[in-house]
């Protein structure tokens, strides 16, 4: 396993999006527009980022 992890910051407002998405922010750990948090990069976190790409921005980190 690689010591590889995701930034990931909320670009985009959750107004009006679907329920299904706005869970997937929150369980990411995004509170509101323009925050970020570092997850280790795993196939369930590339999902969920998958789902809502159009909301956020993602990084590689070392």
């Amino acid at each position: 396993m690689s010591d590889t992890k995701l930034k990931i910051t909320q670009v985009k407002s959750v107004i009006g999006r679907p329920q299904k998405h706005r869970r997937i922010i929150e369980s990411l750990g995004l509170k509101r527009n323009q925050t970020s948090v570092v997850h280790d990069d795993t196939p369930s976190i590339r999902g969920m980022v998958f789902k809502v790409r159009h909301l956020v921005n993602v990084e590689e980190v070392k």
